[in-house]
C-alpha cells in the first residue's frame, strides 16, 4: 500500500503543493484590511470584465466618478493604468483587498482608468503563462479601442488609449519588464493603444548568486525561503533562478542592449530583500542608454503600497508615479 501524499511546498497555508502534484489553495485567507466597496458616495466605480474566454481570465476596471481633481494629470480624457498584481506568480487576485484597495487609490489619485488584470498562477500554470496573459490583456484593451461602439461607452468613451502606463507590483513588476521587452518602444503592435511608460514596484527578479539584500535580514512578510519557493513553483521544471524569466541578465538571457524600451520607473524599499536586484536592474539599463529612473523609499519594506495604500509613504509613491506619468505624456 502506497504512502499518502505529503506537503512538499507550503506557503503559510495559502498554497500547498503535495508530493503527488495536487495543489491546495485556501479560500479562507485572513487579510488585515477591509475591502473598499462602491456606493453612491464612492469616488471610484469598478466592474469586472472577462478578457480571456479560453482560460476564463478576468480584469477589474476602476474609473473615477468625476474628473474634478487636483491632479495635474486632469484633462478631457483619462489616461489608463494597467495594474499587474504581485504574489510570486503563485498567489494574488484583483479581488484580494490589497490589490483592490491600491487600485481604488490609483484611480482616484491619478485620475485614471485602472485596468487590474488577473493571470494564470503557478504551479498549475508555470511561466511564461503569466507573461502571455498580460499580453492578452493588452490585446483586449486594443480591441476596446477599435470597437465600433466606443462612442458613448461609459467606461472607455472618455479615455486616452494612446496614454497607457503599466504598473507592476513585485512579480507583476517582473511581468511588466517582459511586456516592455516584448512590445518594444512605442508598442506599435497595439495601435491605437500606446504604452508611454512602465512602473516596476519592487520587481521580483532572481539569480543563482545571492545579493547582499537577499541575505537579510528577513522582512515581516517576506524571507529568502519564501522567495526560493516562489521560483521553484513558477519556473519551468528543472530550471534555475538564472533562467531569463527570473534573471534579465542571466547567462542565457537575451541582451537588452539592442532592445528599444519605453521609459521606466523602478521603485524599491530601503529594507526589502529585492532592493539590490531592482537597483542593479535600473543601473544596468541606464548604462545602456535607456530612459529609466530609480527611486528608493527609506524605511519601507516590500509591499508598502499594496498593504498600506493610504500611508504617508504611499502618498509619496503616488506623487512619484504622477510625476512620471506627467513627464511621459507628451
Amino acid at each position: 500500500m502506497g504512502s499518502l501524499p505529503c506537503v512538499v511546498e507550503d506557503m503559510g497555508g495559502v498554497l500547498q503543493l503535495y508530493s503527488d502534484g495536487t495543489v491546495f489553495r485556501s479560500k479562507d485567507i485572513k487579510f488585515n484590511m477591509q475591502l473598499i466597496d462602491q456606493n453612491d458616495e464612492s469616488s471610484v466605480f469598478f466592474k469586472d470584465c472577462q478578457y480571456d474566454k479560453i482560460h476564463d481570465l478576468h480584469l477589474r476596471l476602476y474609473k473615477p466618478r468625476s474628473e474634478t481633481t487636483s491632479s495635474p494629470l486632469s484633462k478631457a480624457k483619462l489616461p489608463i493604468v494597467a495594474f499587474i498584481h504581485g504574489g510570486g506568480f503563485c498567489a494574488g487576485s484583483r479581488e484580494w483587498p490589497n490589490s483592490h484597495n491600491c487600485c481604488f487609490r490609483l484611480a482616484a489619485e491619478l485620475n485614471a482608468l485602472v485596468v487590474a488584470l488577473d493571470y494564470r498562477l503557478a504551479p498549475e500554470h508555470r511561466l511564461p503563462a503569466a507573461m502571455e496573459d498580460a499580453f492578452a490583456a493588452m490585446k483586449w484593451l486594443q480591441a476596446q479601442a477599435l470597437s465600433e461602439n466606443l462612442n458613448g461607452d461609459a467606461w472607455f468613451g472618455e479615455v486616452e488609449f494612446d496614454h497607457v502606463f503599466v504598473l507592476g507590483d513585485s512579480s507583476g513588476g517582473n511581468i511588466a519588464h517582459h511586456l516592455a521587452v516584448q512590445l518594444g518602444g512605442g508598442s506599435s503592435e497595439l495601435a491605437p493603444v500606446r504604452v508611454r511608460g512602465y512602473v516596476l514596484l519592487a520587481p521580483f527578479f532572481g539569480g543563482v548568486a545571492r545579493t547582499k539584500s537577499e541575505l537579510g535580514p528577513s522582512e515581516a512578510m517576506l524571507n529568502l525561503e519564501l522567495l526560493d519557493s516562489f521560483w521553484r513553483l513558477s519556473l519551468p521544471i528543472g530550471e534555475t533562478r538564472d533562467h531569463p524569466y527570473a534573471n534579465p541578465f542571466g547567462p542565457e538571457s537575451p541582451s537588452l542592449e539592442v532592445v528599444s524600451l519605453d521609459p521606466m520607473l523602478v521603485v524599491a524599499s530601503e529594507i526589502e530583500l529585492l532592493k539590490d536586484r531592482a537597483k542593479d536592474y535600473a543601473k544596468r539599463l541606464k548604462a545602456m542608454g535607456k530612459t529609466i529612473d530609480f527611486v528608493e523609499f527609506k524605511g519601507q519594506q516590500h509591499g508598502f503600497f499594496t498593504n498600506e495604500p493610504f500611508s504617508e509613504a504611499s502618498n509619496e509613491f503616488l506623487k512619484v508615479v504622477e510625476k512620471f506619468m506627467s513627464e511621459n505624456s507628451t
